[in-house]
């Protein structure tokens, strides 16, 4: 670029946040066309969206090396330094950070544009004060301007990460420590944005966006943000003091840790910076240096020869070597461009292509297309011989080829290493697109490009943020410190979110943090849940006090249920029938919402308790009773209307008829094995029994209720004690039997006698539910001792056969003799009673194990006694011959039920209680025995042989002569 002789120089200088660049755009705009050159791409893309919105896009062009928007109408050019069109006569030219002149990589692009780049009426640089001097003593008609800061910078010291004020900026120096950092931030203040310089612009403002619009409060950068980047910053704290530079580490620079720091502190509002707690201390002489803005001026500026021979590649590569003849320049070190020229002009087929200077030119362009891959320079070097190849022998680099280049980076899936890899890759790509006359259609490609840049962009932003940004912890923090309060929206199912992020889940009242939040999350969820959950509660509590009855249940286990949430339990009481309520409220809630719910369950309960209840209630109120009836009537309410009758047997026996009629209105049955009120038999009452009962006792587990229906149930394993009387059964064997039916099976087996020996009939299978061999368990479990037979199964005959006299007809109904220990007083089954044959098992019951009913069913036991070998006299008549030889011999299984001897002792036979005048089972009353010796003359009553035993042969007598049978015993030793 040509110097014009009139162009005004100025050099405005001074610390960050003085308004440079602003001042710059300003004066730009006020020019009718202008350009200006930036450091970095992503603040020449911020530069460009300002002015954009100033200007509007079709006068704005933006130039870097992977981008280029240029409309046809430009008049505003917004470049990075490199990129600045130095063939084009503007009106205004600026370059921001002149002070990288000294940068020993780039250093040289900006002291080009230092000596060469004017605008034809104004050229204007902006920078710090350290390159004060040396501008002064190259560009001697530069008028300085020096701007102070709008706001003040100090230092606070070290300070550890989780102190980390919120707006806050953590520099690392590499991109390994920028991502370590930001991890310890995401677990501990809910994330950060990440900000390096190799992000695309797409991916860069997505993430400064997280953290200016308030999603996150910490941001973590390299120190690209100190290249002019304009953020809402009030700390800035370095991680590291010192950094590689691409050759070895050394330690940052005075002018460099305040070129970063000033990044704090925006406008009017003041600033702070300092470092972590490992980044070491920085001296005070430093310090004050920064705060005050006052660094050693450069010495040196970085220079490389711009007038470059191509006569040749070895001509130009002393033209490029050549050293600088003033005083203030120092030829900068060998540049990658310079490495990748020398290792690509050795190779022989590009040596051989070397015959024109336009070849040799072509070669320096292809060889200064950036490394953004960072791979090793014979590679880089390759890749540029590849380029070359083909625009030196085509013209144009194969589309084909390139497609096929472009396809293996277009892909999303990977983690944030693999697509920061594929961007730097198709910023190779971008840039080779941007090149003039490298590719047949360039327009397409510059698309295609640029739309692959942008998907690996927005995946690339998508992990970023995934990985270190805890969007549901950034959230509820950020609205936590707004004044507006948090509402929580609640699903049907429970669902707990504030602003679409799931925080819990409430259970009724309970509030329950989602389980996969960690210990660094907890607090805020539930600091957040506290706010937004107060208005839900008042209002569900509302809800919960006006629902009718019906919503709510009992559980098994003594739980209160409100719908499908567990709003409380029971806990124990003065006694069974008045438990407690304990809710179920979360412990934020407010006081009056736990009281109201435990007021609403409370009447609940009293409700049900009184509507199952209600029999025993009644009895339990009756001021009427007296004497032993009261007694009675306390036990049945202490025991919830079930109690064995051998526990008040001594109780029941002074009862008089007026005071068994004051009972049984209330519905007191007095059973032979237990003393019950039927109407609490139900399900329902039964169910509530067993859960009372089980919290009165204080078991840590209550056992569930019989199946509503079931006559009866196999024995439970492990049942505590007491469990089958509250479940209103008693047990037999392995099975348990419900009462009622128990006391129809005990009127059943009155009549019979229990000594002689039984059968079991249909009816007693029907109302069991059992088959013959479950019934002969159950029999040998209430006391009956049960002899298997086996005989020939017989048909049915209509008529019955005659009965020897020791069998007691069906239709008479003894007092004595019945089964059980003891013959006490029982009330006769009430037709409308509960437990009828309607509730026997259905599909269980059958007469015998066959499955048929047995032949002799209505003939008595007394057949089936000789069969088993019983004596004969007890024994039925035989069928005839001809009978029995029309019988099949099938046969059946039969069981014959008596009753099991007991030990006697004095204790068993005192205490055996007797009723209707009739001694009790296994020993006859003394008025009995008494009456027998009368009879009897003083001699003893002959024993009778036990049944089953086989008959003695009879002792032979000899005959008397004078016998009048004597001729008769002649006459039968004859035949």
């Amino acid at each position: 670029m040509e110097i014009p002789r009139q162009s005004r120089v100025v050099a405005m200088l001074g610390p960050t946040n003085t308004g440079k660049t602003h001042y710059a755009i300003e004066r730009m705009l006020g020019h009718r066309n202008g350009v200006m050159g930036l450091p970095l791409r992503l603040l020449a893309r911020e530069v460009y969206d300002r002015i954009v919105a100033l200007r509007g896009p079709s006068v704005v062009a933006l130039v870097t090396g992977e981008e280029r928007i240029v409309p046809p109408r430009t008049r505003y050019w917004v470049c990075t330094v490199e990129a600045m069109p130095v063939d084009l006569m503007m009106d205004f030219v600026a370059v921001d950070e002149i002070q990288l002149c000294g940068d020993p990589d780039r250093g040289h692009v900006f002291t080009d544009r230092l000596l060469n780049a004017r605008g034809i009426n104004e050229t204007l640089f902006l920078g710090s004060d350290s390159v004060r001097s040396r501008i002064a003593s190259l560009v001697p008609e530069t008028r300085f301007e020096r701007r102070d800061r709008f706001s003040a910078l100090s230092y606070t010291g070290e300070r550890k990460l989780s102190r980390m004020p919120p707006r806050s900026a953590i520099v690392g120096f590499s991109a390994d420590d920028v991502y370590s950092i930001a991890e310890l931030l995401r677990r501990q203040k809910g994330g950060a944005a990440v900000v390096l310089g190799a992000l695309s612009p797409r991916t860069r403002n997505a993430q400064v966006e997280l953290y200016q619009n308030g999603d996150v409060d910490h941001l973590v950068a390299t120190d690209a943000i100190g290249m002019g980047l304009n953020l809402d910053i009030s700390h800035v704290a370095f991680s590291g003091l010192s950094k590689f530079d691409g050759r070895h580490h050394r330690s940052l620079h005075p002018n460099e840790l305040a070129q970063i720091a000033g990044r704090a502190g925006r406008y009017l509002s003041d600033g702070t910076f300092g470092v972590t707690a490992d980044a070491g201390v920085i001296s005070s002489e430093v310090v004050e240096a920064i705060e005050n803005s006052r660094f050693s001026p450069l010495k040196k500026l970085q220079w490389r020869n711009a007038n470059l021979e191509f006569g040749s590649a070895a001509a130009l590569i002393a033209s490029l070597e050549a050293t600088p003849s003033g005083p203030d320049l120092v030829r900068a070190r060998d540049a990658d461009d310079l490495e990748t020229l020398r290792i690509a002009s050795d190779i022989p087929e590009v040596r051989k292509r070397l015959r024109l200077p336009e070849d040799v030119r072509l070669l320096w362009d292809v060889c200064r297309v950036p490394d953004f891959r960072k791979v090793a320079l014979n590679e880089h070097a390759a890749l540029c011989r590849k380029l070359f190849g083909f625009l030196h022998d085509g013209g144009s680099v194969p589309t084909d080829w390139l497609a096929r280049q472009i396809n293996k980076i277009d892909r999303q899936e990977g983690d944030i290493d693999t697509l920061s890899k594929r961007l730097a890759y198709i910023r190779t790509w971008t840039y080779v697109a941007q090149r003039s006359g490298w590719l047949e259609d360039s327009d397409h490609w510059r698309e295609e490009t640029r739309a692959v840049e942008d998907r690996l962009s927005d995946a690339l932003h998508q992990r970023l943020t995934q990985r270190f940004v805890d969007r549901r912890t950034s959230v509820l923090m950020r609205r936590l410190k707004q004044k507006e309060g948090l509402m929580a929206d609640v699903t049907e199912s429970g669902e707990v979110s504030i602003d679409d992020q799931f925080i819990g889940r409430l259970d009724g009242f309970r509030f329950r943090l989602d389980p996969s939040a960690n210990a660094e999350q907890i607090p805020t969820l539930r600091a957040a849940a506290i706010a937004a959950l107060a208005p839900v509660y008042a209002l569900r509590s509302d809800k919960f006090y006006n629902a009718p009855d019906t919503e709510f249940d009992i559980t098994e286990q003594g739980g209160l249920m409100w719908g499908e949430h567990a709003v409380g339990k029971l806990i124990k009481g003065a006694d069974p029938l008045s438990p407690q309520v304990q809710p179920f409220v979360d412990e934020d809630a407010a006081p009056e919402i736990a009281e109201k719910i435990r007021r609403r369950l409370g009447h609940f309960l009293d409700r049900r308790i009184a509507a199952l209840f209600e029999p025993l209630i009644a009895l339990r109120d009756d001021e009427s009773l007296s004497g032993m009836a009261r007694g009675i009537a306390f036990r049945l309410v202490e025991m919830l209307g079930i109690v064995p009758r051998s526990e008040i047997s001594n109780d029941v026996k002074p009862l008089d008829q007026d005071q068994r009629a004051g009972l049984r209105k209330h519905g007191v049955r007095f059973g032979q094995f237990t003393v019950f009120m039927p109407a609490l038999l139900k399900p329902a009452p039964t169910r509530l029994r067993l859960v009372l009962w089980a919290l009165n006792e204080g078991l840590d587990e209550f056992p569930e209720s019989p199946p509503p229906g079931l006559v009866t149930v196999p024995a439970l394993e492990g049942a505590p004690k007491g469990y089958y009387a509250r479940a209103g059964y008693r047990l037999a064997g392995q099975r348990a039997i419900r009462i009622d039916m128990l006391e129809r099976l005990a009127d059943m087996l009155r009549p019979l006698d229990a000594r002689q020996g039984f059968e079991a009939t249909p009816d007693m299978l029907s109302i069991s539910g059992l088959t013959l061999e479950q019934f002969s368990g159950l029999m040998q479990g209430l006391g009956y001792q049960a002899t298997p037979g086996k005989r020939e199964k017989h048909k049915a005959k209509p008529e019955a056969r005659a009965v020897s006299a020791n069998t007691v007809p069906h239709e008479t109904a003894p007092d004595a003799g019945t089964a059980g220990a003891g013959t006490p007083e029982s009330d006769q089954a009430a037709p409308g009673s509960p437990g009828g044959a309607e509730f026997s098992n259905a599909g269980e019951a059958s007469p015998d194990a066959a499955g048929n009913a047995p032949s002799d069913a209505t003939a008595g036991p007394a057949e089936a006694i000789k069969t088993a070998g019983v004596p004969e006299d007890v024994s039925r008549l035989s069928p005839e011959p001809d009978e029995a030889a029309a019988q099949s011999a099938e046969m059946e299984e039969f069981y014959i039920f008596t009753r099991r001897p007991r030990t006697k002792s004095p204790r068993t036979q005192n205490a055996r209680p007797k009723a209707n005048g009739h001694a009790g089972r296994g020993a006859d009353s003394k008025r009995q025995k008494q009456e027998a010796h009368k009879e009897t003359g003083g001699k003893k009553r002959p024993q009778k042989k036990p049944r089953g035993a086989d008959p003695l042969p009879r002792r032979e007598k000899p005959v008397d002569p004078d016998s009048p049978f004597a001729a008769l015993q002649a006459l039968k030793l004859r035949n």
